[in-house]
């Protein structure tokens, strides 16, 4: 598996009713093998510059375990193409030395924690 980012605009007419657009993605993710591990709504926003004829759009991102091959992104990006709820989208590869970096400021940050707490507690006696 493989990890990808998916950053999608939705059309700002359905704010109200986000659901069905984000089980569209859902499934499609689901089709070609993948999965969702994590989705944030980063809410409605202006755009720089208009976007089929919108000045807003509802901000969804997505991280994503997809099979490897170019194929099944493509298949992705070919489905939200032609859906009407999205204004634009953008996948892309989690680049792989990032991930290792930021396992290593994870380690490094619950040493230093561990640390503070133990330099803490021989403080209290």
């Amino acid at each position: 598996m493989r990890q990808y980012e998916l950053t999608v605009l939705i059309h700002p007419d359905l704010e109200m009713n986000l659901q069905p657009a984000l089980d569209k993605i859902g499934k499609i993710v689901e089709s070609v093998g993948g999965k969702i591990t994590k989705e944030v709504n980063e809410g409605k926003k202006r755009l720089a510059s208009r976007v089929k004829k919108q000045e807003f759009a509802v901000y969804y991102y997505y991280e994503l375990d997809l099979p490897k091959g170019k194929s099944v992104a493509k298949k992705i990006t070919d489905a939200l193409d032609i859906q009407d709820e999205y204004l634009r989208h953008l996948l892309v590869t989690v680049d792989e030395n990032r991930l290792k970096m930021e396992a290593k400021r994870k380690a490094r940050k619950s040493e230093d924690e561990a640390e503070e707490e133990t330099e803490a507690e021989a403080e209290k006696e």
